[in-house]
């Protein structure tokens, strides 16, 4: 069994600043290490978008300060909060396309890991999500040359509507063409996604897909309202996934909760 530890939204703030009273780099610090405590035997940290909140080069600073001193390799992708220009100025040795977009493969045995940069700059909205031709063709290079192996796909956006009408109308703009192009491959096994700021379980084209928390802020369980903005101050969460022979299991871990001691119960 292979392990992926899996952050999405962190929303890194310059030193000093909150978010609803909530200091992003303490909570993904406080995350990280609690992650590698816990599952030291990961092979691979997967950060799945929005690395800071304002695409601040500070922030990005801040991101590549917090992950000097992690043991796992670490695969960052891009989010609605992200800029592609200040990223690459803090790390320029993220893999890219040609056309400067952040998208690449991990190999493990018997999984293929496919992280998509579904980040729109143009988007009217300014925070919706869209995957050009480009990405789309480039991802479907990727599909075929996974061979025998199950594909994990990692959006920041996700592929499916959640019912919180807010972060819907901000969501991937083209979903159907993601959606079409993983059912044709055939071997997609699990689909991985963050923006929501909330743990959900869905299916796109029947392919299992599971939307994780931030290790900060949390959308609150309000359906229908069409605000993305909201938020509230709920536990931390990182993602584990485990990579069986059988598929893949997730597992959404809240590290902020207090400890507790085990019982068992005769």
């Amino acid at each position: 069994m292979q392990k992926i530890i899996v952050f999405t939204d962190i929303h890194l703030v310059p030193e000093g600043e909150t978010i609803i009273g909530i200091d992003p780099f303490a909570r993904f610090m406080q995350g990280l290490a609690h992650a590698l405590d816990n599952h030291p035997d990961a092979a691979r940290v997967v950060l799945c978008g929005d690395l800071t909140h304002n695409a601040a080069p500070p922030e990005y600073s801040r991101l590549r300060a917090a992950l000097t001193t992690c043991p796992l390799p670490v695969s960052m992708m891009l989010g609605n909060h992200d800029r592609r220009a200040p990223f690459l100025a803090a790390f320029p040795e993220a893999e890219r396309m040609e056309t400067g977009h952040i998208q690449h493969v991990a190999d493990l045995p018997g999984y293929r890991l496919i992280c998509l940069d579904t980040l729109n700059e143009e988007a009217e909205d300014t925070h919706s999500g869209w995957l050009c031709p480009t990405r789309l063709d480039w991802l479907d290079e990727r599909l075929a040359e996974a061979g025998d192996r199950r594909v994990i796909v990692f959006t920041h956006h996700p592929p499916i509507e959640t019912g919180f009408k807010g972060m819907d109308w901000i969501g991937l703009k083209n979903r159907a063409d993601l959606t079409a192009r993983l059912g044709r491959a055939g071997n997609v096994a699990q689909i991985v996604s963050g923006h929501i700021h909330r743990t959900i379980q869905g299916a796109a084209g029947g392919i299992p897909v599971a939307i994780l928390k931030s290790p900060c802020h949390q959308m609150p369980m309000a359906l229908g309202y069409r605000d993305p903005s909201l938020s509230i101050d709920e536990p931390g969460a990182y993602g584990l996934l485990l990579l069986t022979d059988e598929g893949v299991i997730v597992h959404s871990e809240d590290f902020t909760l207090p400890p507790v001691e085990a019982q068992i119960y005769s």
